[in-house]
């Protein structure tokens, strides 16, 4: 997955961008109070976005 496909949909989900960091940014979902490392590269493994996507939107 593209990294600006996957911050688009991160961003529709109603997360926003914390801090960035050096190989990473952080970002963070107010309503279910998770925040998540999210590489900068290019491409990004699609399991590792899934599981990024996952861990960020669900409410458990």
């Amino acid at each position: 997955m593209k990294h600006r496909d996957l911050i688009k949909t991160l961003t529709e989900s109603g997360c926003a961008l914390l801090r960035n960091g050096a190989k990473h940014d952080i970002y963070h979902n107010p309503t279910t109070g998770k925040s998540q490392p999210v590489p900068r590269h290019k491409e990004i493994n699609e399991l590792l976005a899934k599981k990024i996507i996952r861990d960020l939107t669900a409410e458990n």
